[in-house]
């Protein structure tokens, strides 16, 4: 890293305790080796993949598995492998900010995705010795292309619900594995697969898979978009897996495929921050260049607010994400001390801030999703035609959404993983919910407001703590074990808090840049704060009322609808001035 950070807080502490911008890394302290290594993937992307995305698309023969050779060659492939496997061995955040920019590749960036997080992290933190020795080295140089197969036919979000057989052979050499995968991406040239069966119907077991006798595909789906990424139906007949091949533990498969979820997550919104930033300064130069009643379209003032609001949404996104991935770093860095291996601190980490992972995999996706909409309507008619970027980026960026658990499991998880936290005492949440019942009753604090730069923005964001704080206590002492069946109100609560870490991370990052440059160096950044911070609190505020009318009436309901109205009070803010100030930047800038 290229700073030394200690995180103060634990993994979804940040709802309950005071955060200093000293305590969290933002983008613009990555050292040089850092952005070496970016400018070398941005240029690999002009070049080897940008110019050929028609190509890529018509899954010409061949393509996709020499861009991946190409960049297994420049060390692409193994980022986060450790050296001994022929990888790059660096940090997480190195590894998100690698993920970030080959998120503009469209279907490549799926098919590099899946080869080297679910296909290859799987055997880097469960397999064993012998089983990294074999494949890590030759998958970090694309010599060998990696798959993963989870999901079937019957067996989606539920996961564990999968059907595939593995029987042990009579001379106990093999497991013989039967049963269907579908949407595995990859599949058609993959050479590996991570593949789950349930051992005697019950033992969800991971296994790694070899092409061979006993898999075979199906087509290549027909899909809206990623039309580029080989996506297949993988079939087991009578699959013999050498029992070495078993993956981790017998009946321990959950543990592979959630834990890799957690990290696929994070690095899904970092790749979507990509694309984000790609489309946006494609709308920017398609903005500046054309003419309408006689002058460029970037002069409307409608135009203007569609291309400041990109860019305050990527803002939020790429500093909660960075926030995000220095923590696990230094998560991970610490259990290593501890003595754990590098395997095992970074899945610790992970799994530490995995409510993290599933709040950025939501708010990343959904970025993207406003940015591509908001890129087809700047270009207008030729934002409909297959002969613009925009049609491309529209289609790729829906499956987003989906991928790693779809954003109303996700959404859901944020939740069910906070409150399991707060019962088994990891997080004090209980001691913050009652502080927030008591100051709902008691009288306001109408004394002198402090002075000073962000003063009245910090109060705003410990306001919009308290809303699911309250909210959150309402409906666990309403519902209790039966909470999970409200999932409305889940998720009212769950967007409370993306919405919250979204805008905390904005805030601590443009604070910390104030104290790097100076005030007057950093009014872009304070702009897209205050704006983000100003639209955040007004959504707070509905998904509150939302979730109180839900589950509340009578006299409870009407002290929690004040609570509401009390803790998303801001002061006013001229929002149209302020995107004019950021769509000015960012016009002469030509770029996001």
């Amino acid at each position: 890293m290229s700073t030394s950070v200690v995180s103060k807080l634990k993994g979804g502490e940040f709802l309950l305790k005071f955060t200093n911008f000293t305590d969290v890394f933002i983008p613009e302290e990555w050292n040089e080796e850092q952005k070496m290594m970016s400018d070398m993937t941005r240029d690999f992307l002009a070049h080897e993949v940008l110019p050929h995305l028609d190509a890529i698309d018509r899954q010409d023969e061949g393509l996709m598995q020499k861009l991946l050779d190409k960049a297994g060659e420049l060390g692409l492939l193994g980022t986060s492998i450790p050296e001994k496997y022929n990888g790059f061995g660096k940090d997480f955040n190195t590894s998100l900010l690698i993920t970030e920019v080959v998120g503009g590749g469209h279907s490549f960036a799926v098919a590099l995705a899946a080869h080297t997080g679910i296909g290859m992290l799987p055997i880097l933190y469960f397999g064993n010795e012998a089983q990294k020795a074999i494949y890590l080295p030759k998958l970090s140089t694309g010599e060998l292309k990696a798959s993963y197969c989870l999901t079937e036919p019957g067996s989606g979000s539920d996961a564990l619900a999968a059907k595939t057989k593995a029987v042990l052979s009579a001379d106990g050499k093999h497991y013989i594995l039967n049963g269907q995968k579908m949407w595995i991406t990859n599949a058609g040239f993959a050479d590996v697969f991570i593949v789950f069966a349930q051992i005697d119907g019950d033992k969800f077991t991971g296994f790694i898979v070899e092409k061979g006798p006993g898999v075979s595909l199906g087509n290549e789906e027909h899909k809206m978009g990623i039309k580029g990424s080989s996506t297949r139906q993988v079939f087991f007949n009578d699959c013999h897996v050498p029992v070495e091949n078993v993956l981790g533990q017998i009946g321990k498969g959950h543990l592979i495929a959630f834990n890799i979820l957690n990290i696929g997550r994070i690095k899904l919104a970092a790749a979507a921050l990509g694309a984000s930033k790609r489309t946006c300064t494609l709308a920017i130069q398609y903005a500046k260049e054309r003419q309408q009643f006689k002058q460029a379209i970037a002069n409307f003032g409608a135009i203007q607010h569609k291309l400041a609001e990109m860019a305050i949404q990527m803002y939020a996104c790429e500093s909660a994400l960075y926030r995000a991935g220095a923590h696990i770093h230094e998560a991970e860095e610490r259990y290593q001390s501890e003595g754990k291996s590098y395997e095992e601190a970074l899945l610790q980490a992970a799994s530490d801030f995995a409510i993290e992972c599933a709040i950025l995999k939501v708010a990343g996706s959904e970025v993207l999703d406003f940015v591509v909409d908001e890129g087809v309507q700047v270009f207008g008619g030729y934002g409909f035609s297959a002969d613009y970027p925009m049609d491309r980026a529209y289609r790729d960026s829906r499956i987003n959404r989906i991928f790693e658990g779809t954003n109303e499991i996700n959404r859901m998880l944020t939740m069910d993983m906070l409150f399991k936290r707060a019962m088994k005492g990891e997080l004090d949440v209980m001691s913050a919910v009652m502080a927030v019942q008591k100051e709902l009753t008691s009288i306001p604090d109408f004394g002198a407001e402090e002075e000073g730069l962000f003063v009245a923005e910090k109060k705003v964001i410990q306001n919009m703590k308290k809303v699911v704080l309250m909210a959150a206590g309402a409906a666990a002492q309403k519902y209790m074990e039966k909470l999970s069946g409200e999932q409305e109100i889940l998720m009212n609560l769950a967007d409370i808090c993306i919405w919250t870490y979204m805008a905390e991370s904005a805030l601590l990052r443009t604070e910390k840049l104030v104290s790097m440059r100076g005030e007057s160096h950093c009014s872009h950044e304070i702009d897209m704060t205050r704006v983000y911070l100003n639209d955040a609190v007004d959504k707070v505020a509905k998904a509150g009322r939302e979730a109180v009318n839900s589950m509340m009436d009578g006299d409870m309901q009407r002290m929690m609808l004040m609570g509401v109205k009390r803790f998303t009070k801001t002061s006013p803010l001229n929002t149209k001035d302020a995107r004019r100030r950021i769509a000015a930047k960012l016009i002469a800038d030509g770029k996001c």
